[in-house]
């Protein structure tokens, strides 16, 4: 278990193809291309398509993210790392699973299958923190953002655990005109709601949200939930001052962070038209309007990566460069322009496709296999 913690902290962009960055997914640009994006531009699922994009800005790419096609069924995920891509590389690799698991066990998927595959995820990797502790004691300030879609026998299940976010498009009556529908709430100490929250969980912990210019948890995190993130939720997992940016002077008793996930379902309409699903890089740059009217107007194929350059230019412009000289900067250095950002675009026809049980990972051009789907058919 050591050795795939050291594997995880030491890994980098290299898993990402160096994939040509178009306007148009049928031409390039070679003064346009992007090496920190992958793509890929339109791929099928049981009842539509779907469209799949990620720019790294860290030395270190934290985002990971999957989608799961099953023969009638579709499973979406946005990890969003940070303090390094541990957590999000242990959701990728087991949460899905963990899903299956617990549908093997129910007999279905539900909220509370969803709710139970989230909490066996943490557990697992606060195991991985607890092996790795002595050794390499900042795995406990490693956590994960976790954004899941599950479309199941014509419902939508959606559950996250901090501030990535899920959008619907959907039309009324005979109006082309597209509305749009935030299905998730941001897990953010920015919101009132959840500074409010978090103070009745902890009245007795004045220094439960510092506002140092930006509203954070223990003065240390903006999210109130997330997959690991142990310095502050387990007593063990303290990080003495010799790790500034984890320590917290006034011991944990007790877990600051929730890992318990906001969960909602709908049936879905024939006029639900598509779902954004996307970390928080891509929200910080763009409206839910503005990325709904993108994908509305636009055609299919590529729609993820334009969503994503869309928000990347709209960072840069404060920033006073152009897109050609961003494009020149390696990871790490685009940090200071940008987020890691991940977007799945996930078109609703309305209509069962013959579609291959597949998985998909972000960063890998080509599916990585079969889908862990095929090990519920009995109950599709």
């Amino acid at each position: 278990m050591l050795s795939w913690v050291s594997r995880c902290c030491s890994s980098s962009f290299r898993r990402f193809p160096d994939i040509s960055d178009t306007d148009d997914e049928g031409s390039s640009s070679s003064s346009n291309a992007d090496p920190l994006v992958w793509r890929r531009g339109l791929d099928k699922h049981s009842s539509g398509e779907f469209s799949f994009a990620v720019v790294q800005a860290n030395r270190v790419i934290e985002d990971y993210s999957q989608v799961e096609i099953g023969s009638n069924a579709f499973f979406v995920g946005v990890y969003d790392g940070h303090g390094g891509p541990d957590a999000s590389q242990y959701v990728s690799n087991n949460l899905f699973q963990n899903l299956i698991s617990r549908a093997q066990d129910d007999g279905n998927i539900s909220e509370e299958t969803i709710r139970s595959a989230f909490a066996a995820t943490e557990d697992g990797f606060m195991t991985v923190v607890r092996r790795g502790f002595e050794i390499k004691p900042m795995i406990a300030g490693v956590g994960s953002c976790v954004l899941v879609g599950v479309i199941w026998k014509g419902s939508l299940y959606v559950a996250n655990l901090g501030d990535s976010r899920a959008i619907i498009g959907y039309t009324t009556g005979s109006s082309n005109k597209i509305n749009v529908e935030q299905l998730t709430s941001d897990h953010n100490a920015s919101r009132e709601e959840i500074r409010r929250e978090l103070i009745a969980a902890h009245p007795n912990d004045p220094r439960i949200i510092v506002n140092r210019g930006t509203w954070r948890v223990k003065d240390k995190i903006q999210i109130s939930r997330s997959i690991g993130d142990a310095f502050l939720k387990r007593p063990e997992f303290r990080l003495d001052s010799s790790y500034p940016r984890f320590y917290v002077p006034e011991p944990i008793t007790r877990p600051v962070l929730s890992a318990e996930p906001s969960v909602s379902s709908r049936v879905l309409q024939p006029t639900d038209k598509f779902l954004i699903f996307a970390s928080d890089g891509l929200w910080e740059n763009l409206t839910n309007e503005e990325a709904a009217e993108i994908v509305h107007r636009n055609p299919r194929n590529g729609i993820a990566r334009k969503l994503v350059k869309a928000s990347v230019k709209e960072a840069i412009k404060k920033r006073g460069i152009e897109y050609k000289d961003l494009v020149k900067i390696g990871g790490g250095g685009r940090r200071e322009y940008h987020d890691d950002i991940t977007v799945i675009v996930v078109f609703l026809d309305n209509e069962r496709v013959a579609a291959q049980e597949l998985s998909y990972r972000g960063g890998f051009a080509e599916p990585t296999g079969p889908s862990n789907f095929r090990d519920i058919q009995e109950l599709m």
